[in-house]
């Protein structure tokens, strides 16, 4: 075994003080245990895109109370080296249902007070755009949320929102880092108890105020405040979002909403699901099952900590089918473009969802954004142009916004605004399903699919590195039956047409995309969270005058797959594997 790997895991055990993960790293200290000891401690969690976010279990390249103490001491002398009142303000923390986030919360609590800095600790588990919420309703100067969202089980992470309510960006990312890279060992990490933080004022519990504020605050979103009778099925996922939705939904005058019991309660075992991320295979079958039998005509399920949302809808064959991430944001789009008055709308997506919305927004004389991968930037982008009513952003990872209510991803207050949609289209004779077939046949059928590899560990990170840089060596002319149109390179922040570069405006990112002729198009990047590379493809489809959608939408996916195939050829080409 490596004799740096040995010494760094035995002062990291000696440093550590959760005596169960000190106890792990000496056990496979003792057994040699060469493979595993290289993976936990030959890199760390980077502290980037989300925070924090990996698997439980001790080493620096896991999830554990030394990394979470050491991340906060960076945070709070950052937050102390940037923001002159944050002694005054604080921090909020929140936490979903996950194995150790409790413990996670109350040693954040226990570091941000020694530092100082109060801790405004939410009471039990709480969504994530509660916790974000929260961070306006008390004033703080930031806040903690511990959550992995939709990852497996074994999963736990640390998500950081900046005082605007937003995630962080640039430079704030970097700082914090730099910060935490900082501090010395987790026991040397100074702890103030809760009973001494409290009676010093440093450790404070989050208003009971917040559920009500925030209830108010997202009822208030409702375009057309319809409900009544429409049959609903909800799933909490095991997490943390089912008290919030249903009686957000409840409030609302929705009289038939059925949540699904085996799923309803925080569990962070999640019992019925080994991936809670409702886009999985077989994580809506409890939910399909019970709409069958109670004749649901929608379904609404959040993943864990109810920041994302799925929705099912019957088509005009009264068929349950799933809508897609850029389905349901094409529809709260186009929805609250026409049926809602703005004096000067604007609406965000990023460069990985669908265009359509660009379609729609061109159309009704909206101002249309678009922003790398990511929450935070379609936040801080809303922010940054307050001349314009932000009306909503989504991402196709099932993650959307309506107003300003929560600046981030958020399922419970959306949950609630495509019921009302829902209702709205009940009572016109429609389904989400059939109104959106509307909307692709005023504004084009757009189609679009996801493909990643998996690939773990440092000879991963390594293969990832080389397809994007194989791509940029070689790069493409034509992809199948298409033309590329042009090329964009967010690294180098240029797009090239006909050979003619010209500036793009986003953050440097590693990400390529290639506009197609038709007005397709194809995006390659690696995962921020996690050890794979994505593909997106879209594929835009002209129906022909009178055309029935059925074989149209067919033809389209045909295309689409097509498309994907020749690009998987390419990029085996370019390594991947």
């Amino acid at each position: 075994m490596s004799q740096p790997i040995i010494e760094k895991a035995t002062a990291w055990a000696a440093a550590d003080p959760d005596p169960t993960t000190a106890a792990e790293v000496r056990a496979l200290l003792a057994s040699n245990a060469v493979a595993e000891l290289t993976e936990r401690f030959g890199s760390a969690l980077e502290f980037g895109t989300a925070g924090l976010r990996g698997v439980l279990g001790g080493g620096t390249n896991r999830m554990n109370r030394a990394v979470v103490r050491r991340t906060t001491a960076g945070l709070a002398r950052y937050l102390k080296a940037t923001v002159p009142d944050v002694t005054t303000r604080g921090v909020v923390l929140g936490r979903d249902g996950r194995h150790l986030s409790r413990e996670f919360t109350f040693d954040a609590a226990s570091v941000l007070a020694a530092e100082g800095i109060p801790a405004w600790v939410i009471s039990g588990v709480a969504p994530t755009p509660v916790t974000a919420f929260a961070l306006g309703h008390v004033g703080a100067a930031a806040a903690v949320m511990v959550t992995a969202s939709h990852n497996p089980p074994e999963y736990n992470g640390y998500k950081v929102y900046w005082g605007n309510g937003a995630q962080i960006i640039p430079p704030h990312d970097g700082g914090i880092a730099a910060a935490i890279e900082a501090v010395g060992p987790a026991n040397q990490v100074a702890l103030l108890d809760e009973a001494t933080a409290r009676a010093k004022g440093l450790w404070r519990d989050v208003p009971a105020t917040l559920e009500r504020a925030y209830l108010d605050a997202i009822l208030s979103l409702r375009p057309t405040k319809s409900a009544g009778d429409l049959p609903i099925v909800y799933t909490a996922m095991h997490g943390v979002g089912g008290r919030w939705t249903v009686q957000a939904l409840t409030e609302a005058g929705f009289t038939r909403v059925t949540p699904v019991p085996e799923q309803h309660e925080p569990d962070g075992n999640f019992p019925t699901v080994r991936f809670p991320n409702p886009e999985e295979k077989g994580a809506m079958d409890l939910s399909t099952a019970l709409a069958s039998r109670v004749g649901a005509e929608l379904v609404l399920a959040n993943d864990p900590d109810a920041d994302r949302l799925a929705v099912m809808a019957r088509d005009a064959g009264g068929t349950l089918r799933m809508l897609t991430g850029n389905e349901v944001g094409v529809i709260l789009g186009h929805f609250l473009l026409t049926q809602t008055k703005h004096a000067n709308p604007l609406v965000v997506t990023t460069i990985v969802s669908s265009a359509q919305l660009k379609t729609i927004a061109a159309a009704t004389g909206a101002r249309f954004e678009e922003t790398l991968t990511g929450f935070k930037w379609i936040a801080n982008r809303a922010m940054a142009l307050p001349a314009f009513d932000f009306v909503m952003g989504y991402e196709e990872a099932l993650g959307y916004t309506v107003g300003t209510v929560v600046r981030d991803k958020d399922g419970v207050g959306t949950a609630l605004v495509m019921a009302d949609v829902a209702a709205w289209c009940r009572s016109q004779g429609l389904t989400l399903l059939t109104y959106l077939e509307q909307v692709q046949r005023e504004h084009g059928l757009f189609v679009g699919t996801q493909y990643n590899a998996t690939l773990p560990g440092a000879t991963g990170a390594a293969t990832i590195r080389a397809v994007m840089q194989a791509f940029r060596d070689r790069p493409l002319s034509r992809v199948g039956d298409f033309a590329v149109s042009a090329t964009c390179d967010y690294q180098a922040q240029t797009r090239t047409a006909q050979g003619t570069a010209s500036a793009l405006s986003l953050p440097k990112s590693n990400v390529l995309a290639w506009e197609l002729e038709g007005g397709s198009r194809i995006t390659l990047r690696p995962s921020g969270t996690e050890p794979k590379i994505k593909v997106y493809l879209e594929l835009r489809e002209v129906l022909t005058p009178g055309e029935p959608m059925a074989p149209a939408h067919q033809r389209a996916m045909s295309r689409l797959a097509g498309l994907q195939t020749a690009f998987l050829a390419e990029a085996k080409t370019r390594g991947l594997p």
